[in-house]
This record gives C-alpha cells, sequence and structure tokens, in this order.
C-alpha cells in the first residue's frame, strides 16, 4: 500500500512536466473543456465548448454534459480562452538547398506560430522528400503544398524549354508551378497551355511583357503580390520600359486610372483567380512609415541569422537611396495596394493569406499573423481576414476539412487567449498549437522559441 502512494505522489508531481510536452493525439485524445468555439463556417464565438480530437481529427463538438471522452484523455483548460482553426501561410519560401537543416528551421518557426498549412513557392527536389516526411509525421510541421524549381526568364529560353519542364515537373510530383518575372508571350504560352492540358497548376509572378489580362486568361491558380495589378491600372503601359516601372510598379502608381479598377476585380472574379496580396511586402520593404534599422531591431529579428538581418537592412536602404524614390509617393503606392485588397473582398475575389517569408523584414510564422493586421487595415474586418487563412484556403485546395472546425475535420487549431474576430492581433497571444497528431502547450512552445533566438 505503501509503495502504491509513493508511485501515486510520483505521477502527480510529475504530471505538470508532463503536461507541458508534445501530446501525440494517436496515443491520448486531447479535450478542450469550456472553450469559446470560433468555426470560421461563419462570424459566431460558440461558448462553453468541449472539443475533443483524437488521431489528428475532430471527433467531438459540444457541451461538457454531452461530449464523452476517454478517462486518459489530456484535458486542457479552456475557460477563457479562444479556439479557431490553424493558419495557412499561402506564400512561404523554405530554403531550396541540399541540406534539410535550414528547411526545418524555417518549418519550426512556422509550426510554433500555429501555421499549420504552407504553400512552398520555391521549389527543390529536396522538398520532395521533406513534404513526404511530413506527411508521414517523421517531422513535425505544417501541411506542406510545395511549387517545382521556378520557371521564369532565365530558366525557360524557349517554349519547347518551357513545355517540357512543365511536363518534368508534373511526373516529378510537384503541386504546382511557380512563375517568376522574365517570361515572354511565346514562353508564356507555352507553359500555360501545357500545364492545363496536363491538368498542373501555375501560381505567382505576371511578367511585365505577358501583363495580367494574359495571365487572367491563362488561368492562374494565383497571382501573388498583386502582380501585374497596379501595371493594368496605367494607360499607355506599353511605352514604359519595365525598369522604369520598378518592382510590382512602385514608380508608377501615381499614373494609375482608379475607374479600371472594377473591370480588373470583374476579370478575377470571372475566371475565379485566387489573389495572395504579400502587403506585409510593401508595408515592410517598400513603405517609408519605418526606417530599415528600426525594422532591423524588431524584436522577431531575434530569430534570423544576424547577416540575414543586416541584409535586409542593407536592401531597403538601397531601395530608399533610389533616385527614383519619393517617400509621399510610395505612401500613395502602399494606399493604392490597400484599395485593390479591399476591392478584391468587395467583389468576391478569393483571397489568400500570405506574406512572402522569410524575406526582407518578413519573419516566418510571424509575419503571416502580421499580414493579417495589414489586411484589417486594408479595410476587410477580422473575420474577412481570418477567413483569407482559413475557410478560404480549404475552397482553394478543395478540402472541406481543412480551415474550420468542425467534426470530422483535419484538427489544426489554435488556442488563443483572446478573441481575434474583436482584434485580429489576438491571433498572436498562442495559448496552444494542434497541428498534425500533436498538440503542443504554451510553456513548450515558449521553451522552443527562446532556443531558436539567434545571438545578435
Amino acid at each position: 500500500m505503501k509503495a502504491y502512494f509513493l508511485l501515486l505522489i510520483l505521477i502527480v508531481s510529475l504530471y505538470p512536466a508532463l503536461a507541458q510536452q508534445p501530446i501525440n493525439s494517436r496515443d491520448r485524445e486531447v479535450v478542450f473543456r469550456g472553450v469559446s468555439l470560433i468555426p470560421m463556417d461563419k462570424e459566431q464565438v460558440i461558448e462553453n465548448q468541449t472539443v475533443v480530437v483524437k488521431d489528428g481529427k475532430i471527433t467531438a463538438i459540444g457541451s461538457a454534459a454531452k461530449v464523452k471522452h476517454s478517462k486518459n484523455a489530456l484535458i486542457v483548460d479552456g475557460k477563457g480562452k479562444y479556439l479557431m482553426p490553424g493558419l495557412a501561410e499561402m506564400h512561404a519560401h523554405v530554403p531550396p538547398v541540399d541540406d534539410l537543416e535550414p528547411m526545418k528551421e524555417v518549418l519550426q518557426l512556422f509550426t510554433l506560430h500555429g501555421i499549420t498549412t504552407i504553400r512552398g513557392m520555391l521549389g527543390h527536389p529536396r522538398h520532395l522528400e521533406l513534404r513526404s516526411k511530413l506527411q508521414s509525421g517523421e517531422l513535425l510541421g505544417p501541411r506542406f503544398y510545395t511549387s517545382g524549381p521556378s520557371l521564369n526568364g532565365n530558366s525557360v529560353k524557349t517554349p519547347e524549354a518551357g513545355a517540357e519542364m512543365v511536363r518534368q515537373q508534373k511526373q516529378a510530383g510537384y503541386d504546382f508551378l511557380k512563375l517568376h518575372p522574365g517570361l515572354n508571350n511565346e514562353t508564356f504560352g507555352a507553359i500555360a497551355s501545357t500545364a492545363n492540358q496536363i491538368g498542373m497548376p501555375f501560381a505567382g509572378h505576371v511578367s511585365y511583357d505577358v501583363g495580367v489580362w494574359r495571365a487572367i486568361e491563362a488561368g492562374y491558380a494565383s497571382i501573388d503580390h498583386m502582380d501585374g495589378f497596379v501595371e493594368s491600372l496605367v494607360p499607355g503601359l506599353e511605352a514604359i520600359p519595365e525598369q522604369e516601372a520598378g518592382l510590382f510598379a512602385m514608380y508608377i502608381a501615381d499614373q494609375a486610372d482608379t475607374t479600371r479598377i472594377p473591370k480588373l476585380m470583374t476579370a478575377l472574379r470571372e475566371k475565379n483567380i485566387w489573389v495572395v496580396p504579400t502587403q506585409a511586402l510593401a508595408e515592410r520593404w517598400m513603405s517609408p512609415t519605418e526606417s530599415p534599422e528600426t525594422l532591423g531591431n524588431k524584436p522577431e529579428m531575434k530569430y534570423m541569422n544576424p547577416k540575414t538581418v543586416q541584409n535586409w537592412v542593407a536592401t531597403k536602404q538601397k531601395l530608399m537611396a533610389d533616385p527614383r524614390y519619393d517617400a509621399e509617393a510610395i505612401n500613395r503606392y502602399v494606399d493604392l495596394r490597400r484599395k485593390l485588397i479591399k476591392a478584391c473582398n468587395d467583389n468576391q475575389v478569393g483571397l489568400l493569406l500570405g506574406c512572402d517569408a522569410p524575406q526582407v523584414f518578413n519573419v516566418p510564422g510571424i509575419s503571416t499573423h502580421q499580414e493579417l493586421e495589414y489586411l484589417v487595415a486594408a479595410g476587410l474586418s477580422p473575420y474577412e481576414a481570418l477567413r483569407t487563412g482559413t475557410v478560404n484556403v480549404g475552397r482553394y485546395f478543395n478540402r472541406n476539412d481543412i480551415g474550420v472546425l468542425k467534426v470530422g475535420a483535419t484538427a489544426d487549431m489554435l488556442l488563443l487567449h483572446g478573441n481575434p474576430l474583436n482584434d485580429i492581433s489576438q491571433t498572436q497571444r498562442i495559448a496552444g498549437i494542434v497541428i498534425g497528431h500533436t498538440y503542443l502547450p504554451e510553456t513548450y512552445i515558449k521553451q522552443e522559441l527562446k532556443k531558436m533566438e539567434k545571438t545578435r
């Protein structure tokens, strides 16, 4: 009897520590009790719910009196907290290198910030291996959709070469094609027609010579960065060299005729073209609002290699030193982009959450939450912004089991300390994460993030 009590005391003393470690829902149910549920099927909060997760799926939702669970389930106290679907980063950059370790580090930053799905926008053969390890559970991390290596003006010199790259990437097993600048009408035409023939989605940039109207007609799976949007509003664009226009037409925005916006929105909606704004690039890299030095000292930079941060600072310094850079004009450019985002939302053009990370001042995971704030600043409600990283992602991938909380859905979830429908910044106050088959408690998340801090 004495031995029994000693064992009981040992178990009780260990329980807090055990409760702060990742729990695999294959082995043990995870139960969120008394939580406020944000299912995302519509704008609502359902209070005092019990949610049961088993083997990576939501198996029950309801009141505590009606929902049953196993005796050994891990009970998570959800009182005063909010449960919502995990977020997607639809313009991520997993390092396109031969070494898996840098890839794992980027994935871990996404994971520990509640990003449960990513779309990798610059592929590499080893990304296929990485995707397999994530799918099997060998690696803990987000659901991973990956493009192949970039199709651009350097990699595609002829129409025949473009068509062959499309076929090769389809055969290799990539999820989609990533298009970069530099394609001309002939090479783009070969890529698009071949991709459409064999059912290979293509997404990304719109080459300047191709233009957004032809891109829309060709059936992009998504146009990222709103590339080509500003150009489409500028009369006489054919007389403006690409170099003069600047990145994403930042130097010719004042020439835009905003009365053309409705025509653009109609075309995007009718052709079902999804849009990934990556507004964080404009708000952080291009905007004069914050100096390069200020951004380089932001708290989240502690997760990046100091040399990377130095390069980001130098990149923005170089941009702002360009003789064409006029702070007031760039502010108007950033504001035009906000208007385009709002127009997409108001005209039922599908928006997807993505910020292009890691990229200039965009730290993986954190910048996805910041992108939500930029969407709200553009005029979306918090619920509308959240849809871009949840419900819309499920629609985009034709999966009704992700981006919502319901029985049978994949249990990718964020447990939050506050209500993001009232204040979008609450998505950053994470109390727990369910990703794949694993529950990560807050103490573990903070502990692992601490380990990832770089010496500065």
